[in-house]
């Protein structure tokens, strides 16, 4: 608990890098994106039967704010005008287009089993089984395209120590604070909306539907966070092939499978 409460306190009496050319518009917009479409995201995740806003279409605009957390890292790399932020960035861009294509396959997986885009409805269609029992590809894809969103683990290469901070090397003080608050941010609310997709959302015996949706919560986080500690970073060069040629097509052989099924 020491350490996360001197990073904050160092951020917080931190001032911020400034450099050449800098396009600090860009370069805020970006970094103070990161939590803002994190927040935004959770607006459609179900805390039991409740939730701030559940439209027709909670999933496109889960999957919408994830996306703009996409162009909110480059932005943020982008923006400093430094050689290595600017690498990271695009890394992380790189990276994007080998999960994003899984991610969206996986969430269409769980929103045809439904047959709706609306995340309560997916929810409710899941009252006799989870669609984890029928749909485990799609559940495995949509965690690690989760980590990848959050920059997390073997996917952090957007943050790597090997471009020495990436994308975040030249942000400081409160800025930094944003941008990696961010992103955890980002892995609580993607690990979070695995329990309506897949994990029937708050059923569950003896306990209130919050405490069920809290504890699924803790128990996915805590299995991305120990898988992501123990699996090496990977290269975004071997990611991405990696990703098209064996992510895509299992990921699209389940949504056969559940096609058919429905």
């Amino acid at each position: 608990m020491a350490a996360p409460a001197r990073e904050v306190a160092r951020g917080l009496v931190g001032q911020r890098r400034t450099t050449t050319a800098a396009d600090s518009l860009l370069w805020r917009l970006g970094v103070g994106l990161v939590p803002v479409a994190a927040l935004l995201a959770a607006l459609v995740l179900p805390l039991g039967g409740a939730a701030v806003a559940d439209p027709a279409v909670g999933v496109v605009w889960f999957n919408a704010m994830e996306i703009l957390s996409w162009a909110a890292v480059w932005l943020a790399g982008w923006g400093p005008n430094s050689v290595l932020a600017l690498v990271g960035g695009y890394r992380f861009v790189a990276q994007g287009l080998g999960y994003e294509l899984p991610h969206m396959f996986a969430l269409i997986c769980a929103a045809t089993g439904a047959g709706t885009l609306r995340v309560g409805g997916i929810v409710e269609a899941q009252q006799d089984l989870w669609f984890v029992v029928w749909m485990p590809v799609a559940f495995a894809v949509y965690l690690l395209s989760a980590a990848a969103m959050a920059f997390w683990g073997p996917l952090g290469t957007a943050l790597g120590p090997d471009l020495a901070g990436g994308a975040a090397v030249e942000v400081s003080g409160v800025d930094r604070l944003l941008l990696l608050g961010g992103r955890w941010l980002l892995l609580v609310v993607a690990a979070s909306m695995a329990v309506p997709l897949f994990l029937g959302g708050g059923a569950g015996p003896v306990l209130p539907g919050w405490a069920w949706t809290l504890l699924k919560t803790a128990l996915v986080l805590a299995a991305v966070v120990w898988l992501g500690r123990r699996v090496p970073v990977l290269r975004v060069e071997r990611f991405v092939p990696w990703a098209w040629i064996v992510l895509i097509p299992l990921v699209l052989l389940q949504l056969l499978v559940v096609a058919v099924g429905v």
